[in-house]
């Protein structure tokens, strides 16, 4: 008997409409905390918000991990709405604290829950939440379909340009002689996330520069592997993801080129003017 599967995400995943509205996609959402404020990600506070503040405001604000009882509820919640099982997808474990809350809450709610670390966040769990919902269509059960998932989160390759060192390095995913070779040399730092942490991969003398070292890095991932579509994720500037969309699309005219905004959670540490690609690597004989 097939099993009726809920899809869990957290709220640094970048959901098309198709998923917002899909009934059996449930999002977790970070918490963003401005001194005594807190916010949950996505449902009060805005990105556009987060930026005027930021701006606005001395004191930097952080992000929360979901509390164990927000998981323990909507577990409880869909036990009452007749799913069987779960598979949750999340932000990598060596950023965020949210898989292993996830799993604590699992054991406490007694509802069997495949936890899948995506060793990224943002479109990777995106593309994950495709891939799942697919081999659900094709009869996996939830145990082989996260089993794959884990196997897919290492196709998966991101470069990313960041907006605001400064947030970056105050969010504690800098070290100071990074954050002091950056500023003092104002260099633009090519970050990445590799094996589920974000690692300094590259080091430019301009943005103009640093884009063009994205398209370098996705021409050579293309030469090498079968990638069907690229992502570029931004942080409120629509304008430079568009101009790398049309080099990217002028360059390789069958790709699919996905334009979406980073979540405030992602924001928080990013910064505005924040750009990132993603995308997934298949054999090229799969």
């Amino acid at each position: 008997m097939t099993k009726k599967i809920a899809w869990i995400t957290d709220s640094t995943a970048y959901l098309p409409d198709n998923l917002k509205h899909n009934e059996d996609v449930f999002v977790i959402p970070m918490g963003i905390v401005f001194g005594n404020d807190v916010f949950d990600d996505g449902i009060d506070l805005t990105t556009e918000e987060l930026y005027r503040r930021i701006r606005e405001e001395k004191e930097m604000p952080k992000t929360s991990q979901p509390p164990i009882g927000r998981y323990a509820a909507l577990f409880e919640q869909l036990k009452d709405a007749g799913y069987d099982c779960a598979i949750a997808i999340h932000v990598s474990e060596k950023i965020s604290g949210t898989l292993a809350c996830c799993h604590s809450a699992a054991d406490l709610a007694s509802f069997d829950v495949e936890v899948v670390d995506s060793k990224a966040m943002s479109y990777v769990l995106t593309t994950l939440l495709y891939k799942g919902l697919e081999l659900a269509e094709q009869g996996f059960s939830y145990q082989e379909i996260a089993a794959q998932l884990r196997q897919e989160a290492n196709k998966a390759e991101n470069y990313i340009v960041l907006g605001n060192l400064d947030q970056f390095y105050k969010g504690g995913r800098m070290s100071g002689t990074q954050y002091l070779v950056g500023s003092l040399l104002r260099i633009k730092p090519v970050l990445r996330i590799h094996d589920g942490a974000f690692e300094l991969f590259d080091k430019v003398r301009s943005e103009k520069k640093a884009y063009a070292r994205l398209v370098e890095l996705f021409q050579q991932a293309y030469e090498r592997n079968h990638v069907q579509s690229i992502q570029i994720m931004h942080g409120n500037v629509i304008d430079k993801a568009e101009s790398l969309k049309q080099q990217l699309q002028t360059l390789f005219p069958q790709l699919e080129v996905v334009i979406g905004e980073i979540s405030s959670a992602i924001a928080v540490h990013a910064g505005e003017g924040t750009v990132a690609v993603i995308w997934h690597n298949e054999p090229k004989n799969s």
